[in-house]
Formats: C-alpha cells, sequence, structure tokens
C-alpha cells in the first residue's frame, strides 16, 4: 500500500511517501516540480499531485522492491532509470 502526503513548498511540492510492502515499511520523500505537473498530471492540486506520485510508486514497484527506491528523489528522475516511465504516465 503506498500512501502519499503532499505539501506545497515554494514553486514546488514535497512529498512524503509511506509503502508498506509485504509488512516493510519504506519511506520516501519526493519533489514535484510545477513542469512534471505540467507533464504527467491532470491538473496542480493536492489531491492530482498525490495522485501523480501515487500512480509513479505503482509504477516504481512493478519494476523493483521498495528497499531498492530512493529515499530522496525529484520526481523526473524516474526517467532516468525507466524510458518507459514517461510513456506510461504521459496525461491523455
Amino acid at each position: 500500500m503506498v500512501t502519499v502526503r503532499a505539501r506545497p513548498k515554494g514553486d514546488q511540492w514535497l512529498c512524503e511517501v509511506s509503502v508498506d510492502h509485504a509488512g516493510k515499511l519504506t519511506r520516501h520523500v519526493v519533489t514535484v516540480t510545477k513542469a512534471d505537473l505540467e507533464r504527467w498530471a491532470d491538473g496542480t492540486e493536492r489531491a492530482d499531485v498525490e495522485n501523480l506520485v501515487a500512480r509513479s510508486f505503482e509504477f516504481l514497484l512493478e519494476r523493483e522492491p521498495p528497499q531498492a527506491i530512493l529515499a530522496n528523489f525529484k520526481l523526473s528522475v524516474i526517467q532516468s532509470y525507466f524510458s518507459d516511465y514517461d510513456t506510461a504516465l504521459r496525461r491523455q
């Protein structure tokens, strides 16, 4: 289960993410920029940010265990590791 709590920080969002997977809990901090929202989200409200980050973690968890996910990262870095992220998350 993925839980995301977003809070604004300047013109970005900081998201605290908890992943409970097979009884093990990991925590992550993800920075989401305005450009990230324009590219991958359906809006700019807190719920839109949290939804984008949750979908991003679902994407990551299909490819690696939660312990392999960086503890602190910018959302856009995911596409550096997984070339199919942009296609999978791009707004329709």
